[in-house]
């Protein structure tokens, strides 16, 4: 009998003990759930928020999303209609390749769609000798310009992602802020989202051929934008990618990721974004209505819309704050001492601050401009005349 109570307990104890196991498993997993990579992110590109992160900010090796770095140096240089001679060193570049001829003549334009499009190693060097002068000077760019936007766990130390130095990392998160930031240059989107570009070959009349590599741009997700794809043996695949729909912006990067599941990864994660969540207008332009001190009311101005993406469950999380500067008081009697910009408009989401506007003062005559210019917009659209 007692054998059998026994028993009994043991087998409750450890059901328990289970269900404890699995309820703490399903209480923290996020709502994306099948993300095999090892470090994964999905991140607004218009205001940063992150809406699914995993070891985001672990430090991992990178392979050829490296090249966004790459790019977006070449491009921001203004030699893109140079022309470059193609080094020994270049064709000498191991992995994947355009295949370059040394002593080559080729633009630097063509060759950042070589290195974007089909991850051209050769034209990673190719760039870098050009543009920096060397390979050493072109990655002192590199790491220059990672500090410069914010990338605090990354290091640079080859322009291609090669597994060729140990100190070549960056994080989830770090490669997603660099894509947010590369996103912004017209010259970037363009190429990021080019399926297919021809380049000149010196050893055929026919013009070389280079297709996209990033399946979700040319055949797996009509919502996709661009990205980079990349591979190593050490830091398996990675991959960044971006996409748009109804109006909101997307980037997402996986890395570590040990077999082809990052397609489906990165559609997952955007496909949960786009439906859970949209852009709610926190601050409104215009006149600041809450304000009530005599020499700025109706004059204190929101000069532009600040929208962040929220779910419908977020609505009230929001806290924002105004602050201005005391007001002189020789600005009661002569108003054009007060300056323009008066103070800045703090922005609280879930009490951590996300964002800061300033506050302009608008005169008499500037507030009145600007009511008769919306008037004009409003009643061009009525009678279908744009205001230009």
């Amino acid at each position: 009998m007692w054998r059998s109570i026994k028993r009994f307990l043991i087998i409750i104890v450890f059901i328990s003990l289970f269900l404890n196991m699995f309820s703490s498993i399903h209480t923290s997993a996020s709502p994306i759930g099948g993300v095999n990579s090892y470090s994964a992110i999905v991140m607004d590109q218009k205001t940063g928020r992150v809406f699914f992160e995993k070891n985001a900010h672990e430090k991992r090796r990178i392979a050829s999303i490296t090249k966004i770095m790459t790019a977006i140096i070449a491009i921001e240089s203004g030699k893109l209609d140079e022309v470059v001679t193609v080094s020994e060193n270049a064709v000498r570049a191991e992995g994947s390749s355009v295949f370059l001829k040394q002593g080559e003549k080729i633009k630097l334009e063509d060759l950042v769609y070589g290195l974007m499009l089909r991850s051209g190693n050769d034209a990673a060097v190719a760039i870098a000798e050009h543009v920096g002068g060397s390979k050493e000077g072109f990655v002192f760019m590199m790491n220059e310009k990672a500090e410069q936007i914010g990338m605090k766990n990354t290091h640079f130390a080859n322009p291609h992602g090669l597994d060729d130095h140990e100190e070549h990392y960056s994080t989830a998160y770090d490669m997603a802020i660099l894509t947010k930031y590369a996103m912004q240059n017209d010259e970037f989107r363009k190429i990021s989202a080019a399926k297919v570009h021809y380049a000149p070959n010196p050893d055929s009349q026919w013009q070389r051929k280079w297709t996209n590599k990033n399946r979700l741009l040319t055949e797996l997700y009509k919502y996709s934008t661009g990205g980079k794809t990349g591979y190593t043996k050490r830091a398996k695949r990675t991959l960044v990618s971006t996409a748009s729909k109804d109006g909101m912006d997307l980037i997402a990067v996986t890395l570590n990721t040990p077999s082809q599941t990052d397609w489906t990864e990165h559609i997952q994660m955007f496909e949960y974004v786009f439906e859970q969540y949209d852009y709610h207008v926190v601050v409104p332009h215009g006149p600041i209505e809450k304000v009530k001190n005599k020499v700025y009311k109706d004059h204190a101005q929101i000069a532009h819309d600040y929208v962040y993406p929220i779910s419908e469950e977020e609505k009230d999380f929001f806290k924002v704050k105004y602050r201005l500067i005391k007001p002189k008081k020789s600005w009661k009697q002569n108003r054009d001492e007060i300056p323009e910009i008066i103070g800045k408009t703090e922005i609280y989401f879930k009490d951590e601050a996300i964002h800061s506007m300033p506050i302009y003062y608008k005169s008499d005559e500037e507030t009145k401009n600007s009511f008769f210019d919306q008037f004009k917009q409003i009643f061009g659209s009525i009678i279908g005349v744009r205001q230009i």
